[in-house]
C-alpha cells in the first residue's frame, strides 16, 4: 500500500498469513454489497467484521424504528377517531408491543444472516481489524496483505462526554432502546433529528410521557424556515417539545427502590428547568467507526470531523490510493440507499476487467423521516438554492385544506418546490405532510431524470389522492414563473 521497503516492512511482509486481492472491513449494508460485487470477478476476497453480521438498518435502525412507528400509528388512530364518529377504549400492552418489534426485527436480521451464512467460511473473518504501520491488516492471529481495501465500518451513536457514567442504566440509544421488555413510563429524548423525532413521537403515542429536547428551534434538520415552522406546529399537537433549549447536565438520583434520571436545562427563555423520569434517550447523531482502525497508516487523511479527504463520491476511492471508504464510514450521506450504492460501486471499482455493470451514479439527495406527518427533503436545500446564484421560484401547497388530506383527517402540512426559472426544472423540495414519502419519490425521479415542470404536470395524477397536492404546488411554480400551462384543464384537487 505504497509503503517503503525497509527491513521492518520486509520482516512484516514475511509474516503475512494471507495475501488477498480485496479485503472488505465491515459487514453492514455497504460492506456486504461491496463483498458480493467484488466476489463476482475475483475469488481472492475476504470480508472482516467485528460484531453482528447483519446491518445497522435491520438490527438497530430503520426496521425496528419503523415497527415502533407502526405500533404507535395503530394506537393513535384507535384513540383519535372521534371526528369520524368512532369511539373506542384502547389498552396498550407495552410488553406485547416490544415483543412484536423484537420478533419482526429478528425476522429481518435472520434473512440478512442467512445470506451471509451462504458465503464461504474461508472468506469471512470475525474479529476487530487494525491496519498497522506497514499497511497490513491485523485481525485475530492473522496478518493480511490486501492489494485493495474497502472500509465499510459503519457508525455508532454519539454520546456526549461523561453521559454514559452519569446516566448509567437510564441511558438509552438506538443500540438498546429496542431491547426493552416493556414500554417505559417516561422518557427524555435529546435531539430532534430523524431518530429523535420518530422515537419521541411513537413513544408518546404509546402512552409514554415524553419530552423532546433540541438546542435549536428546529426539527428534522429542516433548513426551510417555513417548512420547519409548520413541522413544529403539526408535531406539537401531540408531543411535548423543549426546542431552543440547552442541556446543562444529566444524571441520576436514587431512592430505596430505583434510580431516576434527570436533565437540567435552560428553556427557550433562558430559565433553568429540570426534567425527571425513567430513561434518557440520546439521539444526538452518529459518528463513523474509523478512529481506531489505523486508516492513517494507508496515507488516508481525515478532517477535523473524521471524514476522509479526497473522497470520490462515485466509488468511495480516496485520491489515487487503492483504498475505498463507503457507507456511514465516510460520513458523506449516512443513509441506507446511499450506503448500498456506494458498496456496489466500490465492489465494482476494485475488480479487474470490470464492465461497470454495477457502478451507481451519485444519488439525488433524498431523506424521509417517518414521524406523522412525515418530513421529506429532496435535491437541493433552500440555502443551497439561494447560494447557487440561480433564478428560482418557490411553489407551495398547504395540506391543511387539501382535499384527500381533509377526508383522511390528516390535514396538516406544507410543501415547497424550488424550481429554476431558466430551465423550468426542479432543483429541490422540502415537505412536511401526509404521505410525504410518495411525493418525495416522485420528486426524486423528476430531478434525477431532469423533467421540466410541464413534463411532470403532463403525467396523470389520480383523483382524489394526497399526491394531487403535488400538482397544486407545480401549478403554483408555473404561475410564479409566468409560464402559462396550456394543457387541458383537469379537475382541481379534492373537489
Amino acid at each position: 500500500m505504497n509503503k517503503s521497503s525497509d527491513s521492518t516492512t520486509e520482516n512484516a511482509t514475511n509474516n503475512v498469513t494471507r495475501h488477498v486481492t480485496v479485503a472488505v472491513i465491515g459487514a453492514g449494508t455497504a460492506g456486504q454489497n461491496a463483498f458480493r460485487t467484488a466476489s463476482k470477478t475475483t475469488k481472492n476476497v475476504v470480508i472482516i467484521n467485528d460484531g453482528f453480521w447483519t446491518t445497522t438498518c435491520a438490527t438497530v435502525g430503520c426496521m425496528p424504528s419503523k415497527l415502533l412507528v407502526a405500533a404507535a400509528s395503530r394506537a393513535h388512530d384507535a384513540q383519535h377517531s372521534d371526528q369520524f364518529g368512532i369511539h373506542a377504549d384502547v389498552r396498550i400492552d407495552g410488553k406485547q408491543v416490544m415483543a412484536r418489534i423484537q420478533a419482526e426485527r429478528n425476522f429481518f436480521t435472520h434473512n440478512v444472516k442467512k445470506q451471509v451464512d451462504s458465503w464461504p467460511n474461508d472468506k469471512k473473518i470475525s474479529g476487530r481489524a487494525h491496519i498497522n504501520k506497514d499497511g497490513l491488516i491485523e485481525v485475530n492471529d492473522e496478518l493480511i496483505k490486501a492489494d485493495k481495501i474497502i472500509v465499510a465500518t459503519g457508525s455508532s451513536p454519539f454520546i456526549p462526554d461523561n453521559w454514559t457514567d452519569k446516566l448509567g442504566k437510564t441511558l438509552l440509544t438506538t443500540d438498546n432502546v429496542f431491547e426493552l421488555s416493556d414500554l417505559p413510563t417516561s422518557m427524555a429524548v435529546i435531539g430532534a433529528g430523524s431518530v429523535g423525532l420518530e422515537i419521541a413521537q411513537s413513544m408518546s403515542r404509546l402512552g409514554v410521557a415524553v419530552t423532546l429536547f433540541n438546542r435549536e428551534n428546529r426539527v428534522g434538520g429542516l433548513q426551510d424556515d417555513d417548512i420547519n415552522k409548520k413541522a413544529i406546529e403539526c408535531l406539537g399537537h401531540g408531543l411535548t417539545m423543549e426546542l431552543n433549549s440547552r442541556v446543562d447536565d444529566v444524571g441520576t438520583c436514587s431512592d430505596d427502590k430505583k434510580s431516576t434520571a434527570f436533565v437540567k436545562y435552560k428553556d427557550s427563555d433562558g430559565q433553568a428547568q429540570e426534567w425527571q423520569g425513567e430513561y434518557v434517550l440520546v439521539a444526538t447523531g452518529r459518528r463513523n467507526n474509523i478512529e481506531q482502525l489505523g486508516i492513517e497508516n494507508l496515507d488516508v487523511e481525515l478532517d477535523d470531523k473524521n471524514r476522509p479527504k479526497d473522497l470520490d463520491i462515485n466509488t468511495g476511492q480516496i485520491g489515487d490510493l487503492e483504498v475505498y471508504i463507503v457507507g456511514d464510514a465516510n460520513a458523506h450521506i449516512p443513509l441506507l440507499h446511499v450506503a448500498s450504492d456506494e458498496g456496489f460501486s466500490a465492489g465494482s471499482s476494485v475488480c479487474p476487467n470490470n464492465t461497470d455493470a454495477d457502478m451507481r451514479p451519485p444519488s439525488i439527495p433524498l431523506s424521509i423521516i417517518f414521524c406523522e406527518p412525515q418530513i421529506a427533503n429532496i435535491g437541493m436545500t433552500l440555502p443551497e438554492v439561494e447560494d447557487s446564484g440561480l433564478h428560482y421560484v418557490i411553489g407551495e401547497v398547504s395540506f391543511d385544506t387539501q382535499g384527500r388530506s381533509r377526508v383522511m383527517g390528516v390535514n396538516c402540512g406544507l410543501l415547497h418546490i424550488y424550481s429554476c426559472k431558466e430551465t423550468d426544472k426542479i432543483l429541490g423540495a422540502s415537505m412536511v405532510g401526509p404521505d410525504a414519502e410518495y411525493i418525495a419519490h416522485i420528486m426524486a425521479v423528476a430531478i434525477t431524470n431532469e423533467l421540466t415542470i410541464k413534463a411532470l404536470l403532463d403525467t396523470p395524477i389520480y383523483h382524489p389522492t394526497i399526491v394531487e397536492g403535488l400538482r397544486t404546488a407545480l401549478r403554483d411554480v408555473q404561475d410564479k414563473m409566468a409560464i402559462p400551462y396550456q394543457a387541458q384543464l383537469t379537475q382541481e384537487d379534492g373537489f
